[in-house]
């Protein structure tokens, strides 16, 4: 693995973790996030549970920075030991570290509640730390959000903590068996991709159509492919189907017309752009110097 943010990632991606995230916010009502150790964005934005007074404010550059400027200080206390943080809005997160041996790799993070009953004087001073950063919160809309903020003792986070803790032992443990597993061979997930890729070398595919098939996002999956293989994946399929058509020419009594469609191509011109591009040149160049004299 090139880094310990491309580990986390693969964590992020692995079925383990997506059904706890899906389970413990259920359970809690909470957001969950997986983040690396450094992040220049809102971790748990957009995630399920996420606290709808957080979401409006991280739609304003201004009004999110509070939260950004959070997100080092928790990194940087959590590096040990599981850390709860208070924004200058007054919302807490929670952070807890998931470490492979004695190095820590990323965390688990979720929060966005308040420790305290949400009242109108918290709230003016939450406008007056919104107005310090150059933003305005003082809206109805707003308002009703901070007052249907989650409340959670620290007693309470503290045990959501010591959960996420052992949630995150699993993953260290996870994390170096892809370690391992990346050190020593490709993934699964290209394994069962080239697969794929050979049993349907025929038919028009594409770059979603695989990724569906090995179920994960198109994102995901073309930076992996092209990791593991060296190539994007319109290359790797070019050549796989460039290799099955070279065989296929040793047989005289085929068509290069009909050897570009049966390996795929779906025009002749394209077959032989491609064929040349690759082996330097023409099908019927390759046929011709191929066969006895």
């Amino acid at each position: 693995m090139n880094g310990d943010g491309e580990l986390i990632e693969t964590l992020e991606h692995s079925a383990l973790y997506q059904g706890y995230q899906r389970a413990f916010t259920a359970a809690t009502g909470l957001p969950l996030a997986l983040r690396p150790m450094v992040t220049w964005q809102l971790p748990l934005h957009g995630k399920m549970g996420e606290n709808l007074f957080c979401a409006m404010t991280a739609e304003k550059s201004r009004t999110c920075a509070a939260c950004l400027q959070l997100q080092g200080r928790l990194a940087n206390a959590a590096t040990l030991s599981p850390c709860t943080m208070t924004c200058g809005y007054g919302l807490s997160e929670t952070a807890v570290p998931i470490r492979l041996g004695t190095q820590t790799i990323g965390y688990l993070q979720t929060g966005q509640v308040l420790l305290n009953k949400p009242t109108p004087a918290r709230f003016r001073q939450a406008v007056k730390e919104a107005e310090r950063m150059g933003g305005d919160i003082n809206t109805p809309r707003v308002r009703d959000a901070y007052f249907s903020t989650p409340v959670m003792s620290r007693h309470k986070m503290e045990s959501v903590a010591t959960l996420l803790g052992v949630f995150a032992d699993h993953l260290a443990i996870q994390s170096n068996q892809i370690a391992v597993q990346q050190a020593s061979a490709e993934p699964p997930v290209i394994t069962r991709a080239k697969r794929y890729i050979e049993d349907h070398h025929r038919d028009d595919l594409s770059l979603g159509q695989v990724a569906a098939s090995v179920h994960t996002s198109l994102f995901y999956f073309c930076k992996l492919f092209k990791r593991h293989t060296g190539v994007s994946f319109t290359e790797y399929v070019s050549r796989l189907r460039t290799e099955k058509a070279k065989k296929l020419l040793l047989n005289p009594n085929l068509r290069v017309s009909e050897i570009a469609y049966e390996v795929g191509f779906q025009s002749l011109t394209h077959f032989n752009r491609v064929f040349k591009r690759i082996l330097h040149e023409s099908p019927s160049e390759y046929r011709t110097r191929l066969q006895p004299a």
